[in-house]
C-alpha cells in the first residue's frame, strides 16, 4: 500500500498537506528527520502513516498526557492498534499495554519521557520489534527551547538500543539554535531538516497598547464576526471577562484547569459546535483542539515567549480564510512579565522544600511511592506548609520537568472500566445481584472494547439510563470492582502527584543552581524578544515573527498594524514581491550602488526601491558595504 492508500483507508483524506509526504518519504527511506510544521500542520500523520506501513512498533515520546490520550483514542476509533504508558495509569493498565507491544498487538506506543529513566523499562523495550522512533514536541530536548525537559535527554538512550531505527523529531516552533540542538541531542546520524514555511497569508497580526482592554475587546468582537478565543493569564480574569461579554449580549464562556471535568468537557463541546461564540481561557485551552473556523484570537496578557504566542495565535484561521491575531497590552503587562521570572524559577532550596513537604503531606516514607499517584489540594497544601501558591506551582512544574514527579495539574476527564470476567460469570453476577443488573447491562450495551482494554465511560450517562443518581452508579461500579468482575478507575476530581521514582531525601534532589540560572537567563531572553515584538515599530509583525524562527523574508504582509501605519511606500503586496525578485536578480553575483540599481528598475520610483532595499538589509537578504549592495552569502 502507498502512503496515500493508508491516508484514505484510515483517515478518509485523498491527499496530504504540504510537506507531509516529503517527511513520510524521508522516514520510509530510513533517514533521521527533523520535521518543522506549524500548529495545525498535521504533524502526527507524519509518523502514524509510516508506522502502519512498516513492520513492528512505532514508539512515540510525548510530554503531554492529555494529548497522548486523545491521539490513542482517535487512532482506536479508526481501527489502529495504539496504546499509551504514562504516569496517569495504574499498574494493571501499564501491564496490559506493555503485553500488547511485546506480542505484536500494537502498532504505536505512546510514552511519557520519564518512563525512559527506568533501566528495567529500557530492557523491556529492547525486547520489542521497534521500527520507528517519533519524538513529539521535540523542542523539549533542547536547553535553548522554551519548554526544556531534562528527561527528554533520555530519548538518546533508545537510539543506542536501536541504532538502525530511524528517528523522527517533530515540533511546531523552533529557533535556529534549537533546530541544531535537537539534532545533536538526539544523535542524528546526518542532519536532515524538512521545514514548512511559518508564513500564514490569511492571518493578520495586530498589536495595540491599550489601557481600556475591555472596551477595546468589545469593539473588536463587534467588528470581527465569528468564533473567537480570548487568552488571559489567570483563572479569575477568565470568569470576569466571560461575565462581562455575556452582559454585552455576546455569547461567551470561560475555561481553565480548575473547573470540573464535566464542566470543561461541556464548555469545550458547546464552543466546538457553535453554541458558544467566545471562549475566554487560560493557556490550558487549545492544545489538541482542531476547530478550523476560528476567526479571532485575542491575547489580553503577554505570553512568556514568542513560541507560545505563535502557537496560540496560530489557532485562528486554519481553514485558510482571513482571521486576526490581536495583542492588547499596557506598561503593567511588560513589568509583570519581567517580574514573573523570579517566581517561575524559584531557588533550588525552595524546590527541595516543596519536594520534602510533598512526602510529609502524603505521609510517604523515603524509598517508597514509585509509580504511585496521590491527589493533592494545592491551596490546602500551600496553607499547611506556608508556601506561596504561585511559586509552589512553579516548583512542582520544575520537579516534573526534572523527572522526579509527574504533576498532573489537569484532573482526568473520564472514568475507565475494564471487564475482567467472561460473559457467563457476568450473567451469574446479574442474577445473584439484582441491584447491580441495570448498571452492568447499560455498561455492556453502551461501550465497546470493555473486554480488551480500559474504556472511558460517563457515569452521568449510565445514571440517566438507569434512572438512578450518579453517586449510586459509582458505588455499584466500585462494588463490581471489589467482586473482581471489573477494574474501575474513577476520574480524578483534583490535581495529582505521581512519583516517577522512589521518594528520596530532599537533600539528594539534584536541582543545580547553575543550570537553573542558565534556564532563567534563556527565559529572560525570550521575554525580551516578546517585549520587543509588542513594542516594535517600523517592521512588519509577520516578518518579525518569521525572522525569530530563522525564516528570512523581505516581503511585508501589508495588512498588520505596522504595515497599515507605514506611509513610506504605496506598493501592494504583489508589487512588493515583484520588486524583491527584481532586486535579487539584478544584484545576483555582483554588487551595485543604489544609483546603479535604480537605473535597472525603471518601473519603480526611487522612494519605493530605497524602502525595499532597507527592508532587505534589515532582514539579512542584502548587505551594504561602503555603498555597494550585494546579496548576503
Amino acid at each position: 500500500m502507498t502512503p496515500e492508500d493508508i491516508l484514505l483507508k484510515y483517515w478518509g483524506y485523498p491527499a496530504f498537506r504540504p510537506l507531509q509526504r516529503e517527511i513520510i518519504d524521508s522516514v520510509l527511506e530510513g533517514r533521521d528527520t527533523l520535521a518543522l510544521l506549524p500548529t495545525g500542520g498535521g504533524k502526527s500523520l507524519c509518523y502514524q502513516v509510516p508506522a502502519l506501513m512498516k513492520d513492528g512498533l512505532c514508539v512515540v515520546v510525548s510530554p503531554l498526557i492529555a494529548l497522548m490520550k486523545d491521539q490513542v483514542g482517535n487512532l482506536r476509533e479508526r481501527g489502529v492498534k495504539a496504546v499509551a504508558i504514562n504516569s496517569a495509569m495504574n499498574p494493571r493498565q501499564i501491564e496490559m499495554n506493555l503485553s500488547a507491544c511485546l506480542y505484536g498487538d500494537a502498532k504505536l506506543l505512546y510514552l511519557s519521557p520519564e518512563r525512559l529513566e527506568s533501566k528495567d523499562f529500557r530492557l523491556l523495550l529492547q525486547s520489542m520489534n521497534v521500527s520507528l522512533l517519533a519524538v513529539d514536541e521535540a523542542h523539549c530536548v533542547s536547553q535553548w527551547g522554551y519548554d526544556f525537559r531534562p528527561p527528554y535527554l533520555r530519548v538518546a538512550t533508545i537510539r543506542e538500543l536501536f541504532p538502525d531505527v530511524p528517528i523522527l523529531a517533530l515540533t511546531a516552533t523552533a529557533t535556529p539554535a534549537v533546530v541544531e540542538d535537537i539534532q545533536d541531542k538526539l544523535h542524528f546520524r546526518q542532519h536532515n531538516i524538512l521545514k514548512a514555511s511559518y508564513y500564514r497569508h490569511n492571518l493578520i497580526y495586530f498589536v495595540q497598547k491599550e489601557e481600556d482592554k475591555r472596551g477595546r475587546l468589545l469593539r473588536i468582537l463587534q467588528k470581527v464576526q465569528g468564533t473567537a478565543i480570548i487568552y488571559a493569564r489567570n483563572r479569575r480574569k477568565t470568569r470576569e471577562l466571560a461575565e462581562f461579554l455575556e452582559k454585552q449580549k455576546i455569547s461567551a464562556s470561560f475555561y481553565h484547569a480548575g473547573l470540573t471535568p464535566e464542566l470543561r468537557s461541556q464548555r469545550q463541546d458547546d464552543w466546538l459546535h457553535g453554541k458558544t461564540r467566545v471562549m475566554v481561557s487560560t493557556n490550558a485551552f487549545g492544545m489538541g483542539i482542531d476547530k478550523p473556523d476560528v476567526r479571532l484570537v485575542v491575547h489580553l496578557d503577554l505570553p512568556d515567549s514568542l513560541e507560545a504566542y505563535f502557537q496560540e495565535a496560530g489557532r485562528a484561521g486554519r481553514d485558510g480564510l482571513k482571521s486576526y491575531a490581536i495583542m492588547l497590552y499596557d506598561d503593567g503587562d511588560v513589568a509583570s512579565l519581567k517580574d514573573g521570572l523570579k517566581d517561575t524559577f524559584p531557588e533550588p532550596e525552595f524546590i527541595r522544600n516543596v519536594y520534602k513537604a510533598l512526602g510529609n503531606y502524603f505521609q510517604l516514607a523515603v524509598g517508597s511511592g514509585k509509580d504511585q499517584s496521590y491527589g493533592i489540594n494545592i491551596p490546602e497544601f500551600c496553607s499547611r506548609f506556608k508556601f506561596s501558591q504561585g511559586v509552589t506551582y512553579s516548583a512542582l512544574r520544575l520537579l516534573d520537568k526534572e523527572g522526579y514527579i509527574s504533576f498532573l495539574e489537569d484532573p482526568g476527564m473520564y472514568s475507565h472500566v475494564f471487564v475482567l470476567e467472561n460473559t457467563d460469570t457476568l450473567y451469574r453476577i446479574r442474577v445473584q445481584n439484582p441491584d447491580l443488573d441495570p448498571v452492568l447491562q447499560v455498561l455492556l450495551r453502551s461501550y465497546t472494547g470493555l473486554f480488551t482494554d480500559f474504556t472511558s465511560i460517563r457515569e452521568d450517562e449510565i445514571a440517566r439510563r438507569c434512572s438512578i443518581s450518579r453517586e449510586e452508579v459509582g458505588k455499584r461500579l466500585q462494588q463490581l470492582g471489589k467482586m473482581g468482575a471489573i477494574s474501575y478507575l474513577p476520574k480524578r476530581s483534583r490535581p495529582a502527584i505521581n512519583y516517577c521514582m522512589e521518594r528520596m531525601e530532599d537533600k539528594n534532589v539534584n536541582i543545580s543552581k547553575a543550570n537553573l540560572k542558565d534556564r532563567r537567563d534563556v527565559a529572560a531572553v525570550r521575554i525580551t524578544e516578546m517585549v520587543n515584538y509588542v513594542a516594535g515599530e517600523g517592521v512588519c509583525r509577520s516578518q518579525r515573527l518569521l525572522r525569530y524562527f530563522g525564516e528570512m523574508t523581505s516581503i511585508a504582509c501589508g495588512l498588520c498594524d505596522v504595515c497599515l501605519k507605514s506611509k513610506a511606500t504605496h506598493l501592494d503586496n504583489t508589487a512588493q514581491q515583484s520588486l524583491d525578485k527584481r532586486i535579487q536578480a539584478e544584484i545576483s553575483g555582483k554588487s551595485l550602488t543604489i544609483a546603479g540599481l535604480l537605473s535597472q528598475l525603471p518601473g519603480f520610483t526611487e522612494e519605493e526601491v530605497i524602502e525595499q532595499v532597507n527592508y532587505m538589509i534589515d532582514y539579512g537578504v542584502l548587505v551594504n558595504e561602503n555603498g555597494q549592495l550585494h546579496l548576503k552569502n
